[in-house]
């Protein structure tokens, strides 16, 4: 019997090759990162380490569409970054990555419902479906109770599901998470690092998340060690 054909293939979320930036201060050159490649596929879970001034802060800069490559190339989604106006690259952000933050970057004097809405706001959606969204998606990390409270009601793991929650409301192809559980109390970030995995698992989102702590990154599929704006090393367990 012949096989059915196979459907298109997809590109990866995101492609950093051969990448490199430059930064100047005080008229000398600054090499961050050197000559990256990194690629998150549909569905991955990676986890970015390295010691301070390594270049994580700055692969994390392009892998979220924030900044431009000095060299090499990043595409979103199939797309090439470097012919995109800023109008243009900041919709593709919009639609492809959902950004977690250590300090969780919540308005402090907005609910938690107002405060996912927000991402929604940039597609033109009116407030009735934004608050419906919204509503869903923090139902979805167990603070569909906890709508109307602002952020100085919620403790600091509260705080973090919401913007979480965030991050999933445009329901992005990738969560890029930076230091998720830096802020956090032991148990708070178990809570948080579950929560990544049920998403992960659920849904299928690819979760990347820059981090510190051995402990955090052995959670994740590949582990990405960068060294002087170099990568040093990468690690994928047997499965």
């Amino acid at each position: 019997m012949a096989q059915p054909a196979a459907g298109p293939t997809r590109p990866p979320v995101v492609e950093a090759l051969a990448v490199s930036k430059v930064y100047r201060l005080d008229g000398v050159e600054v090499r961050a990162l050197d000559g990256v490649d990194l690629v998150v596929e549909r569905g991955d879970s990676v986890a970015i380490m390295g010691p301070s001034g390594s270049g994580k802060s700055t692969l994390l800069g392009l892998l979220g569409g924030l900044d431009r490559p000095t060299s090499g190339t990043m595409r979103f989604d199939g797309r090439d970054v470097t012919g995109l106006s800023e109008d243009e690259l900041a919709s593709v952000r919009n639609q492809v990555v959902g950004f977690v933050f250590q300090s969780f970057q919540l308005l402090a004097r907005t609910p938690a419902v107002a405060n996912v809405g927000l991402p929604l706001v940039y597609r033109g959606l009116g407030r009735a479906e934004r608050r419906r969204l919204a509503t869903e998606a923090l139902t979805s990390v167990g603070l569909g109770h906890r709508l109307q409270h602002r952020p100085s009601q919620l403790s600091g793991g509260e705080q973090q599901r919401v913007a979480i929650a965030r991050a999933l409301v445009t329901e992005p192809a990738m969560l890029l998470a930076d230091e998720p559980t830096g802020n956090l109390d032991s148990r708070s970030g178990e809570e948080v690092l579950d929560l990544l995995a049920h998403l992960h698992a659920d849904r299928g989102v690819a979760v990347v998340v820059v981090t510190h702590d051995p402990g955090v990154a052995a959670r994740f599929r590949r582990r990405v060690t960068l060294r002087d704006g170099r990568l040093a090393t990468e690690t994928e367990p047997a499965r």
